[in-house]
């Protein structure tokens, strides 16, 4: 299982932008093959910080998902509200 970290940050002004867009392609992020879950979180101290937190079954399905349609268009109207560069990390658990 890959857990996708993705560090944004937005100018204040558009913050609710994001937020509206965000949870209007939640679902069919949610949908999306490989895809078991995603969420929006936001930072405590600086609240022009986001983070989406997604798992996917597999890197194919991850990269399956960034080279789609929805992918592309939602990451255009995104990166449109930005005030940073955004980071972002495939991780895994750790296990013992």
């Amino acid at each position: 299982m890959i857990l996708r970290l993705v560090k944004m940050g937005f100018k204040p002004e558009n913050c609710e932008d994001f937020k509206v867009l965000f949870y209007s392609v939640q679902p069919m992020i949610a949908a999306f093959p490989g895809c078991m879950h995603v969420e929006l979180l936001r930072d405590k101290t600086n609240p022009d910080f986001f983070f989406t937190l997604s798992h996917w079954n597999s890197e194919k399905d991850l990269e399956a998902y960034r080279v789609s349609e929805l992918f592309k268009d939602t990451w255009t109207k995104t990166k449109a509200l930005f005030a940073h560069k955004p980071e972002a990390w495939s991780t895994e658990k750790v296990t013992q």
